[in-house]
């Protein structure tokens, strides 16, 4: 029995899509708002915070100036170097089983993240997803010159193209509106997953909406089980 999928190419989102990291983003926000008297934010306001890039939230959510926001970033990533990139993460369940199947059933993969790409590798080596991947796509340090999701949804596409990857049917699996725009403005269908930190009203847009990794399996990876016994041949 193979495995193929409708799919040319599986595009994913990282925080929130495939890694949990929300303990420690939260430790790290309260620290870096309580530093620059800005209120901490509660678990449940996360949806806030987990998914557009820090320094457009910075501004968003407690009216930061660009400069302001600027040096809020900074304090927050090193608080998170200090950390270590990988502290408190975990995978969500089943997401890890599902690379692993496409890459084993030959489905080229990327990141997309608007996450500093040096921690988007960081996890992917920590959870040993890294070799999975064509490509590991993800915001430019500054997390300015590289980071609106479309942006990155190009740069994905883009290095997986330059590995000779074949990108006319791609495919982005993400958890925030920012996923379905960044999408859109490439043509990528997004199918939207709820485990992460979204509002309900964010999947509009969406090609699909999955809430659990069988259903998204389902949709990425079809099972040829023609080997039912006859001698038919391929059929």
């Amino acid at each position: 029995m193979s495995t193929r999928s409708p799919w040319t190419c599986i595009l994913w989102d990282v925080d929130g899509t495939i890694i949990d990291a929300s303990v420690g983003i939260l430790r790290r926000l309260t620290v870096t708002l309580e530093h620059f008297g800005k209120p901490a934010p509660t678990r449940d306001e996360l949806a806030h915070w987990i998914g557009p890039p820090m320094y457009e939230s910075f501004q968003v959510n407690v009216g930061m100036t660009p400069a302001e926001s600027t040096e809020a970033v900074a304090f927050y990533r090193a608080l998170g170097k200090q950390e270590g990139y990988t502290t408190d993460a975990r995978l969500f369940p089943g997401i890890a089983e599902i690379i692993q199947d496409a890459h084993a059933a030959g489905i080229p993969q990327a990141t997309a993240s608007s996450k500093p790409e040096v921690q988007v590798v960081a996890l992917m080596d920590h959870f040993d997803l890294s070799p999975l991947f064509t490509a590991i796509a993800g915001a430019t340090p500054d997390e300015k010159t590289l980071s609106a999701k479309s942006d990155i949804v190009a740069e994905a596409l883009r290095r997986l193209e330059a590995a000779g990857v074949d990108t006319d049917r791609p495919v982005l699996i993400g958890d925030r509106h920012h996923d379905i725009e960044g999408g859109a403005e490439h043509e990528v269908p997004v199918i939207f997953v709820t485990w992460g930190f979204s509002w309900p009203h964010e999947a509009e847009g969406a090609q699909a909406v999955v809430s659990d990794a069988a259903q998204l399996r389902r949709l990425l990876l079809v099972s040829d089980d023609s080997s039912d016994g006859s001698s038919d041949g391929d059929g």
